[in-house]
């Protein structure tokens, strides 16, 4: 899991590099029907306006000369990573790329850098409404075909109880032949890109001196080609380096037809020790917040490993899924259940990403919709707390289930609405949690002082992603629940700030109500948080409309960049 509060290849490059791949087992791309030139959005300008270019610098001077040529390696291999999200995210790109980049006139520029930022014809921060022609986006991506339905789908695993693994794992590409369905795993839907990414993987591991960071290189190269990603989720929570990567597929939020395909992403960066090392001292508190979150105790989740190990670093270079729309502030992972209960999960804050988000976005938005005498209740410390504490917060509560007498994963019951549950989880979780232990001793009381303005601004921010978008529905979700039980109020001039006399309460209870969602696997529950609390109220709606001069999102620019 990630927070995206969470660049890629030219246009160009799309077409030269995935035209290939989409004959080799992904589902095969709808092309717009006709010649005829794209129609693009008229206020596109103002769109890209939204999304400000910030340079992200990452010190490598540290770093000995052939770790250095290993991370040139791992940024060569995130390129490729990103062709294949194009993919994932769409079948037709390859195909409609061409088209963005024959766009000519003054709208052409803006456009084809939101299709970049993007990945594809369809506004991330618009409910996924096309900005580039009329084709409306598929609910399942790239990894199904376009036109199958949910019913097609479960009819044909009905019938084919024996299938039911392979098609509803992360791994797989659904698509049609002479049968029927048939379930294609990724090293073979996008064997050439992945024998391209290999390779440079493997290239790192012969520069670094690294043994966890060789090892972990090599396991992963192995993973693309046999579709087992186990022993290498392993290797990387072993990982001890001072440069931090993870490569791979990880989340579930672009399959919005079920939830259960996980997209291909890549993250390389360098650690800062001495942060991390400060950090580290959380790690000890996760059984002791496990046993106290406000669920009854069979619920609580004690068979997750420990070791939780967390890394702060400054991000090098980021693509695909972590990288399109916006952008990743920190990840937990790997997914995985059966690594996080042998070893637990890693946490990686990117602090060079998190303070270009607070200083050009968190900071005016605050001095926007909070009440004027306490904008200045933010501040940075509490807002980096904030998204630490959200990440560790992922491996907290249910995991596996058991519902119906059959032992079965939160995902797999939740479906397409889980990410945005969990998101709401770990947000809510953050606050209990470092409340939590600032009552023990372990937190300064300093951070929690500040931390419910910084909270409340945090809605407006990650709001304006669209309430389609996992983390945005998250927020929306906590909003509304707070307002109706009186924990935020909304002051004459429209402005929110937390009701701090039930505060505590309402967040406890909206903990309870989110976990036990997740304990009992329930989709029927989840449905009915998301429908009765899951709409922008026009209150909020009036005072994101009123953010339009703010960022939205960082569009980042790093030193591997070429534009």
């Amino acid at each position: 899991m990630r927070l995206s509060m969470v660049l890629m290849v030219a246009v160009t490059g799309i077409v030269l590099s995935t035209t290939g791949c989409a004959r080799d087992g992904a589902p095969k791309p709808s092309t717009p029907a006709g010649p005829a030139p794209l129609s693009i959005v008229p206020d596109i300008a103002a769109r890209r306006a939204q999304l400000v270019e910030k340079q992200l610098k990452a010190d490598l001077s540290a770093l000995p000369a052939n770790e250095r040529e290993a991370v040139a390696h791992l940024v060569a291999a995130a390129r490729i990573v990103d062709e294949i999200f194009l993919l994932q995210a769409w079948a037709g790109n390859p195909a409609f790329a061409p088209r963005v980049a024959a766009l000519q006139g003054p709208l052409a520029k803006p456009a084809q850098e939101y299709y970049r930022i993007m990945g594809g014809p369809w506004d991330r921060l618009k409910e996924y409404e096309p900005f580039l022609g009329d084709v409306k986006r598929p609910l399942g991506a790239g990894f199904y075909p376009e036109d199958l339905t949910k019913e097609q789908f479960d009819a044909w695993v009905a019938a084919h109880p024996e299938s039911k693994t392979a098609f509803t794992s992360p791994f797989t590409v659904i698509a049609r032949d002479t049968k029927g369905l048939v379930a294609r795993p990724y090293a073979e839907a996008y064997r050439p890109l992945l024998d391209r990414a290999a390779a440079e993987l493997r290239a790192a591991a012969g520069k670094t001196s690294n043994a966890s960071l060789k090892k972990y290189l090599t396991l992963r190269a192995d993973a693309f080609a046999s579709n087992d990603y186990f022993a290498s989720d392993m290797a990387w929570m072993d990982l001890d380096s001072p440069i931090e990567i993870v490569i791979g597929p990880y989340e579930t939020y672009e399959d919005s037809l079920f939830g259960y395909k996980a997209a291909f992403e890549a993250f390389v960066c360098v650690t800062q020790p001495a942060d991390s090392e400060r950090l580290a001292a959380y790690k000890q508190e996760l059984p002791f917040l496990e046993s106290r979150l406000p669920i009854p105790p069979e619920h609580h989740n004690t068979t997750r490993g420990g070791e939780s190990p967390i890394r702060v670093t400054d991000l090098v270079y980021s693509a695909g899924d972590g990288r399109k729309g916006v952008q990743t502030l920190a990840f937990n992972l790997p997914n995985d259940e059966r690594v996080r209960e042998a070893k637990g999960s890693k946490k990686v804050l990117l602090k060079n990403t998190m303070l270009a988000k607070y200083e050009a976005i968190l900071v005016p938005i605050a001095n926007r919709v909070l009440p004027v005498t306490t904008t200045q209740q933010i501040d940075f410390d509490s807002y980096f707390n904030f998204i630490l504490f959200h990440e560790l917060a992922h491996g907290l509560g249910p995991g596996r289930i058991t519902v119906n007498g059959k032992q079965t994963e939160v995902r797999l019951e939740l479906k397409e609405l889980y990410s945005a549950i969990e998101e709401a989880k770990a947000d809510v979780l953050s606050v209990y949690s470092l409340a939590v232990l600032t009552n023990k001793g372990v937190v300064p009381d300093t951070i929690v002082r500040t931390l419910p303005w910084s909270y409340v601004a945090g809605f407006f921010r990650t709001a304006r992603f669209g309430a389609n978008e996992a983390h945005g529905l998250g927020v929306v979700i906590q909003a509304n629940y707070l307002q109706e039980k009186g924990a935020l109020a909304i002051d004459q001039d429209g402005r929110y700030y937390p009701v701090l006399e039930k505060y505590a309460g309402a967040l406890k209870s909206l903990a309870h109500d989110l976990l036990m969602i997740e304990a009992e696997g329930s989709y029927a529950k989840a449905r009915e948080m998301v429908d009765r609390y899951g709409k922008v109220t026009p209150e909020m709606a009036k005072l994101i409309e009123s953010l339009k001069d703010v960022p939205v999102d960082v569009d980042p620019v790093f030193e591997a960049d070429a534009r």
